[in-house]
């Protein structure tokens, strides 16, 4: 009675922590039931059928979470591409980001595990937060909807998610900039970067300098997507060493 009453308040507490509170308490339920937890109850009960674990939920979950990322990707970063968002994709949807995220809603004390699983640390192995976090998302959408779980994806992974959107495609420009300029000049590019917009829906500019002379300039909605084109198009410059340094002044193109 005491452990069933441990559970309850455990898993009231741990919507607070997600932030979601499911009007079916059975699906949040079995959404934090391990198979270890549900093959122990299944024995003690003698029923000869299994306790139901959270591995549909995570199935479904898998699915939901998927969709999640891939719109919250498409809607705020309309500067990536395909091939850039399913970068930001694979950086966000795999165990180690889905387990981080588990942590930092706690997810491990609210899970139902078995003795044995428990007592080697089951609740803070990675891949067990992650089937759990995936299991809860899964289970969110069938209480609440897309919306819901997309709300609770934002809270817990918008950070590294805008990270990952910060990421794709930069790299190789500037990258490819930097060994241009280190074989041309002996020297390395530096970047001007400034911002206009309302705070939700903010404008960068970059300059991409060699030697404090303009060479390209590039206009996104994240500084690296700005950055990355002002180095692509410093660039298609350098393929060219007759042609002069764009002036300081000259107005930004997109």
């Amino acid at each position: 009675m005491e452990a069933a009453v441990a559970e309850l308040a455990e898993h009231d507490s741990f919507e607070r922590r997600v932030g979601y509170r499911f009007a079916d308490a059975g699906l949040l339920t079995e959404a934090l039931s391990h198979r270890s937890w549900c093959h122990e109850r299944s024995v003690e009960q003698q029923t000869g059928s299994q306790v139901a674990s959270n591995e549909r939920l995570e199935f479904l979950g898998d699915a939901v979470l998927g969709l999640c990322v891939c719109q919250l990707a498409v809607t705020r970063w309309p500067d990536l591409g395909p091939g850039d968002l399913s970068a930001v994709r694979s950086a966000v949807v795999n165990a180690g980001a889905l387990a981080e995220a588990a942590r930092r809603c706690e997810l491990g004390p609210a899970l139902l595990l078995g003795k044995g699983e428990a007592a080697t640390g089951g609740a803070d192995k990675e891949s067990i937060l992650a089937d759990g976090l995936e299991a809860v998302l899964g289970a969110v959408f069938l209480d609440g909807g897309l919306a819901a779980a997309r709300d609770i994806v934002e809270r817990l992974m918008g950070e590294r998610l805008a990270e990952a959107a910060s990421e794709p495609g930069t790299r190789e420009a500037k990258n490819r900039l930097q060994e241009l300029v280190a074989r041309q000049f002996g020297a390395e590019p530096t970047y001007d970067v400034s911002s206009s917009g309302p705070a939700h829906r903010p404008r960068f500019v970059a300059a991409a300098r060699i030697l404090d002379e303009v060479w390209g300039r590039g206009e996104g909605s994240t500084k690296r997507a700005a950055e990355r084109r002002a180095a692509q198009a410093a660039c298609t410059r350098l393929e060219d060493l007759d042609d002069p340094p764009v002036d300081a002044e000259e107005p930004a193109h997109g």
